[in-house]
């Protein structure tokens, strides 16, 4: 990477984590710290964990079109100014309604597509996969950040303080989204960014949908996982500034289980791993469901939570990427974002509404049961292997379209192929014989 891409990656990266952090570090603390409002309940906390993924849900596919339309940084801008907001009102908040409405303020700033757009704008289409790669790692570093810090900021400041920090965090980002990240021309963003006119194929892929159904699953278990875990470890009279303790052990473990499981898989995701995965969290519930389970229980069960939950969360959007269509993919992992952030809101409410009714137990139950459910979907997976997409520019009509399709099918390693000749640009799935020198040629010669 150059010194621009550089730049722009670490910059684009802090955003993801600030904000990142805003949305998760109430998660393992919120179930406790909230026992202080008047109108506490276990539904109200479960809306108040979860509330944040309804209007990501939403909005997620609409904000990246809108940022296509208006600009990238505009929209990010926008974006973050909504959660900042979101973020006060939940600091300000002197009852569970009002938590509930900053927190699907702070949802409402969908941003991450505009952000990935971003990024590929004001890349080099050699170096484009090493910047979404920082971003990537940004991602999964803010969520662990997020369960450590989250009881121990609570401890000191309370919900007020986590949120107020929230706030002032995604104001700090602005600046670096307007003067440090650089401006770029907006690219043709088919595989980046959703286009509206594949949103219903894609929907209902034979494929895809069990993939977009198994995050909604993952998510909507992660959720009522930190809905009730908190809770739990007060029974072992853990005050919330130690849950750190626990939590540090156990993701340190988990992902020492997620590279072993990594690297037996050799680079690729056999459908026998994504099972295995799926067993170990459905374990996890049926353990935490046990009525008088020892601290030694459950702190075996998050393990194993969490060593599933690594592997699913680092090869879904990888396998999404591999089977949807060239030049579709953005539309593919825009449709796959609204069902994590819907599952997030789903499981926050399902664990609320379930605590409300019966108990704790029951929660996990039926996080458990739902992992069976989710292994008959997985099975009817098809294994794919990784492919590298690659979009190149030309100069073309439609009337050249067909034999220009049917001249860069030939070319070794090209396994897919869509074109747009209103802007001149194909869009290319291939393996590892790829050819780009005779692709090029084909496209020139058009």
């Amino acid at each position: 990477m150059n010194a621009l891409e550089l730049r722009a990656s670490l910059a684009l990266a802090s955003v993801y984590v600030l904000r990142m952090l805003g949305l998760f570090m109430v998660m393992p603390v919120l179930a406790v710290a909230a026992m202080d409002y008047s109108d506490y309940s276990p539904l109200m906390v479960g809306l108040a964990v979860g509330g944040y993924g309804l209007t990501q849900a939403a909005l997620q596919i609409p904000m990246g079109m809108m940022s296509d339309k208006w600009g990238r940084k505009p929209v990010i801008l926008f974006g973050l100014a909504v959660f900042a907001f979101g973020s006060f009102v939940a600091a300000n908040a002197d009852t569970m309604a009002w938590l509930i409405v900053g927190r699907i303020l702070q949802g409402a700033g969908a941003i991450a597509g505009a952000i990935m757009a971003l990024a590929t704008d004001v890349s080099r289409e050699s170096q484009r996969a090493k910047v979404l790669a920082v971003i990537g790692i940004a991602i999964g570093f803010s969520f662990y950040m997020a369960v450590l810090l989250g009881p121990l900021i609570a401890n000191n400041w309370g919900l007020a303080g986590i949120f107020a920090i929230t706030g002032v965090l995604a104001i700090v980002c602005m600046p670096l989204v307007q003067w440090v990240v650089p401006n770029g021309e907006i690219l043709s963003s088919g595989d980046t960014l959703p286009q509206k006119g594949q949103l219903k194929r894609l929907v209902f892929s034979s494929q895809l949908w069990r993939l977009n159904v198994s995050v909604l699953i993952l998510h909507m278990l992660i959720t009522l996982l930190f809905v009730q875990l908190p809770l739990t470890l007060l029974h072992f009279d853990m005050a919330l500034d130690s849950h750190w303790t626990v939590y540090l052990p156990v993701l340190g473990i988990s992902v020492v289980g997620l590279v072993i499981m990594m690297g037996m898989a050799r680079g690729r995701t056999p459908k026998s791993y994504l099972l295995f995965a799926v067993v170990l969290m459905g374990s996890a519930f049926a353990a935490l469901a046990m009525k008088d389970h020892s601290w030694w229980i459950t702190t075996a069960a998050v393990v194993l939570f969490f060593t599933g939950f690594n592997y699913l969360e680092a090869n879904f959007p990888s396998l999404v990427s591999s089977i949807a269509p060239a030049g579709q993919k953005g539309t593919a992992m825009g449709i796959y974002a609204s069902f994590q952030f819907f599952g997030a809101f789903l499981g926050g409410m399902l664990s609320g509404f379930v605590t409300d009714i019966w108990s704790p137990d029951i929660a996990y139950m039926i996080g458990g049961v739902s992992t069976l459910l989710w292994l008959y979907i997985i099975y009817g997976l098809k294994e794919v292997s990784r492919v590298k997409r690659v979009m190149m520019n030309g100069s073309f009509n439609s009337h050249q379209e067909d034999a220009l399709e049917k001249n860069i099918s030939l070319v070794p390693g090209v396994l897919e192929v869509t074109l747009n000749s209103q802007n001149g640009t194909v869009y290319l799935k291939v393996n590892r014989d790829f050819d780009a020198t005779q692709a090029r040629a084909v496209i020139d010669s058009a």
